[in-house]
């Protein structure tokens, strides 16, 4: 069988060699699309489902300084209805499809507004907490550091509820170290208020 006179490396590679040598028009060039990729819509879509979820779970007086619209209202009245998991996510996600059209900065700031809320009462409960056990482990200094930082404490009451505590704490029994606990949270608490 004869040979096939021509070139030996076929004709594509050929022509994508002269292509490649060629310089490149600008107008071939594919254009830089201003439009979000489709990771980012993704994650901008999961990112509303769980705003849509912590919106669920407010309580509706919070929710009323908020102006939605018609669907997301009852969107969200709706949802106290749905008991099964699988139909909650779905529901989820149409409350999201629902806030795609709102605006979601007030929910934002509220949303945080309530963390930032909820970070500083577990702060108050920290401290409160940390009193208490300086209070049972430590001696008449600690009490004393507790009367100077907070002046308006009423001494002998403090002093009775930390011996109690002492002796239910060796005891294993938690009624006085919870008084002492109470009675801390309150004298703390108004103090911050009086700041």
């Amino acid at each position: 069988m004869p040979m096939p006179v021509g070139p030996t490396e076929p004709d594509w590679l050929e022509s994508a060699a002269d292509a490649s040598s060629e310089p490149e028009d600008e107008s071939r060039l594919p254009v830089a699309d201003d439009r979000p990729s489709r990771s980012q819509i993704k994650r901008e879509h999961q990112a509303l489902q769980a705003l849509a979820e912590q919106l669920a779970g407010l309580p509706r007086a919070e929710l009323e300084a908020l102006s939605f619209g018609e669907t997301t209202w009852a969107a969200l009245d709706e949802t106290a209805r749905i008991k099964d998991q699988r139909a909650l996510r779905r529901h989820y996600k149409r409350i999201a499809n629902c806030l795609a059209r709102e605006d979601t900065e007030p929910l934002e700031a509220l949303l945080a507004q309530r963390e930032s809320q909820a970070q500083a009462a577990a702060a108050r409960q920290h401290e409160v907490e940390r009193w208490r056990q300086r209070l049972i482990e430590g001696g008449d200094e600690v009490l004393t550091e507790l009367i100077d930082a907070y002046p308006a404490v009423d001494r002998q009451q403090l002093r009775s509820l930390v011996r109690a505590a002492r002796k239910d704490t060796e005891r294993g029994r938690p009624e006085a170290p919870r008084r002492l606990l109470r009675y801390l949270r309150g004298l703390l608490e108004a103090s911050a208020r009086k700041d």
